[in-house]
């Protein structure tokens, strides 16, 4: 098989494309020909050992493809099926040997690369407008980013459950593909300062919700941008991590919630995993959201594919397509 490899800790340069075995299906585990897999910041979070991985590993944790190969024990899986899945290492190869509970079936109307451009990102933004803070009719949300890949989903369910967007982008294209998923308002934030011009589109409340995915150059502004009681969402870190800072700010600003959820803790139980994979991927098939791919980068190219994604020159979801 061949893969790209993160060989050390480091930049971009440390993902190298590699030939090695053949992965075999063991017990309870099946073996999955890619069509294509998912590049997120996760990613690159391993990668430069942000989040804590033993090197040399195989990048992404995310994909779709094709059913070659089950082990024992396998029994709600056979050859030819359809998956996808997130959250498991291996998505930047032609094969990849996966745990059977962790895959769900494709349904029909999806294509494979659109799974695997929807299964992370898909039910991250399924957990934030579910669970984390539940949107409901007249809620208004501030998405950082509207028009990344988590930002135009994000966009799409707020508005698919009845609620207002006020989106944040930097550039007029950003600005038309935000407007596109439905963004309702739009802050350009390199021509303006995002909390007071959130707070001029709100009458001076507030929003009920802050979704950010950037971190530590939107945090404060998510904080002034909020509701007395709001809660601020924060599910990543693209531009670093939030320095440390002192709860009891979260008082005076107007009793605050403050939260950093993660996928893997929403989707521990299968069946948790295969109702928000249902109804996202069921979404997508019935055409009330849409998938924008940004990008496909060969699978020698995963480290274009790093540049590009943390450089901020990409919009929805990229690829590497073996």
């Amino acid at each position: 098989m061949r893969a790209s490899v993160v060989t050390r800790h480091g930049g971009p340069e440390v993902l190298e494309y590699q030939e090695l075995p053949d992965p075999k299906a063991g017990p309870g585990e099946a073996v999955v020909g890619l069509t294509a897999g998912g590049v997120n910041f996760i990613d690159v979070y391993n990668r430069n050992g942000m989040y804590p991985t033993s090197p040399p590993f195989v990048g992404g944790v995310e994909g779709a493809g094709t059913v070659l190969e089950v082990g024992e024990g396998v029994t709600e899986l056979t050859p030819g099926d359809r998956v996808a899945w997130a959250g498991a290492p291996g998505g930047y190869a032609d094969r990849v040997a996966l745990p059977a509970a962790r895959l769900v079936k494709v349904p029909d109307g999806v294509s494979d690369e659109t799974a695997a451009a929807t299964m992370l990102q898909g039910m991250t933004a399924h957990y934030l407008v579910r669970s984390t803070y539940r949107i409901g009719d007249g809620d208004t949300a501030l998405v950082h980013a509207a028009a990344g890949g988590m930002g135009l989903l994000l966009t799409q369910l707020v508005k698919l459950l009845g609620g207002r967007v006020i989106g944040t982008v930097s550039t007029e294209e950003k600005e038309r593909l935000a407007r596109e998923a439905g963004a309702d308002e739009i802050i350009r934030y390199t021509e303006a300062e995002v909390a007071p011009a959130v707070r001029d589109l709100t009458g001076g409340r507030g929003v009920d919700v802050v979704y950010d995915g950037v971190g530590a150059d939107t945090f404060e502004a998510s904080l002034a941008s909020l509701r007395p009681r709001g809660t601020l969402a924060l599910y990543g870190a693209a531009s670093g991590p939030v320095p440390p800072f002192d709860l009891q700010r979260l008082n005076p600003a107007g009793s605050l919630f403050v939260t950093r959820p993660s996928l893997v803790h929403h989707v521990a139980a299968r069946e948790e995993l295969l109702e928000r994979a249902e109804e996202v991927l069921g979404w997508v098939a019935g055409g009330a959201l849409k998938i924008h791919i940004g990008g496909r980068y060969p699978l020698a190219e995963a480290g274009k594919a790093h540049e590009d994604l943390e450089g901020r020159r990409t919009t929805g979801k990229l690829l590497i397509i073996p």
